[in-house]
């Protein structure tokens, strides 16, 4: 993987906080089981966090960028509320999995770079989607 130019790495970051954050207050009403509804409550909190790192890293790079979700993560809030019970949990624990691996691997990347300001906010960033990952693969479903 190449490292994003920072408007990208920081379009995408944004993009995925609000997702997570999201999809965190779904999870963490409809989650089936307390370890998946603390799950939920912690991507909530993280990634509410990180949202506001993450704006103040492109307030510093002169950008503006909308705060939305993903088309991936709107696709995944539609599954999430279709299911129920323990189909739920298995998708939060399949999903989250999935896109965690991702966004560490591209975080990875731009941790990298020369650029001060978006490899501060990568390598601060990491340590939280690594906990993430390992917390999606401790679900037991």
């Amino acid at each position: 993987a190449i490292a994003a130019p920072p408007a990208h790495f920081l379009k995408d970051a944004i993009q995925g906080d609000v997702s997570e954050a999201t999809l965190g207050r779904l999870i963490q009403s409809r989650g089936a089981s307390p370890q998946v509804r603390s799950f939920g409550a912690m991507l909530t909190r993280d990634h509410t966090k990180g949202l506001g790192q993450a704006q103040a890293a492109a307030r510093r790079e002169h950008l503006r960028i909308a705060a939305s979700m993903t088309p991936e993560a709107r696709a995944e809030r539609s599954r999430l509320q279709r299911l129920h019970g323990a189909g739920l949990d298995r998708e939060v624990r399949r999903y989250m999995i999935d896109d965690h691996t991702k966004d560490i691997a591209e975080f990875r990347e731009q941790a990298r770079t020369g650029d001060r300001i978006t490899a501060a906010l990568a390598t601060a960033t990491l340590p939280v989607l690594r906990k993430h990952l390992a917390t999606a693969r401790a679900i037991r479903v």
